[in-house]
């Protein structure tokens, strides 16, 4: 049988915490095999509460916010967590970077993509990530790129929430029930230390997305995440 994988792509290193940590949980306790990217820590921007400390440097709050996103992905169950350093505010998306994403995609040939919104205006780093991760995708399916390589299917990608939806024009489409695998989702937000003022925030959000996703199905849900798919569902039945 064949391992089942997905990929996750970060622009900071707690993003993938708070916007994907429940499909992350889920899809772990299934047996899934989830590769997480953080191209940035999120030095520079993200970490105002580390940057408070007397004789804090970047470096150190680099090595804080690993060992963050490193308990975090541990209380999620991700098999491979991987963190590139790209910078931060802005983020440095370089050509061997590029290249370094397809390589990856055509290494694991993730089942499906969790990334970015497409916009964001208080966060510039998210909609370039996705912009980023999508065009990795597309090089990815090319059959001239690296022709000895087996060529990537076509994975759908889901877009995660962003932090204020309605200014980012993302509308989530898919809600997933991440009840069953909640107190890890909380269990890894709690490991993200520099940003504790989140907390609560997204607790409040997963509590949001579960009433909507049980408002539209016949099922009892407390907890959710909302997604936007990129492209069409390819379906057998409608049922």
């Amino acid at each position: 049988m064949t391992e089942k994988t997905a990929l996750v792509v970060s622009a900071h290193s707690a993003d993938f915490v708070w916007r994907a940590g429940g499909a992350i949980a889920l899809h772990a306790a299934r047996g899934w095999k989830m590769t997480v990217v953080c191209l940035s820590y999120g030095e520079r921007g993200e970490s105002a509460k580390l940057w408070r400390q007397p004789g804090m440097t970047l470096d150190r709050v680099k090595v804080e916010r690993e060992k963050e996103a490193r308990a975090a992905a541990e209380a999620l169950g991700v098999a491979d967590i991987q963190f590139w350093d790209l910078g931060d505010y802005p983020i440095d998306l370089t050509q061997d970077a590029f290249y370094r994403l397809v390589d990856l995609y055509r290494a694991i040939h993730p089942a499906f993509v969790l990334t970015h919104s497409k916009e964001d205006i208080y966060n510039h780093d998210h909609p370039a990530v996705t912009d980023f991760a999508q065009h990795a995708r597309i090089t990815a399916q090319a059959h001239g790129h690296n022709p000895h390589q087996k060529v990537l299917g076509a994975p759908p990608v889901f877009l995660f929430e962003p932090h204020q939806p309605e200014q980012c024009n993302w509308k989530p489409d898919v809600l997933l029930d991440i009840t069953p695998v909640w107190e890890k989702k909380r269990a890894a937000i709690e490991c993200m230390a520099g940003q504790e003022h989140l907390w609560e925030y997204y607790t409040r959000v997963a509590l949001q997305r579960g009433a909507q996703a049980a408002r539209n199905s016949d099922k009892k849900i407390t907890y959710g995440e909302g997604y936007q798919a990129v492209f069409p569902h390819v379906v057998e039945s409608l049922a």
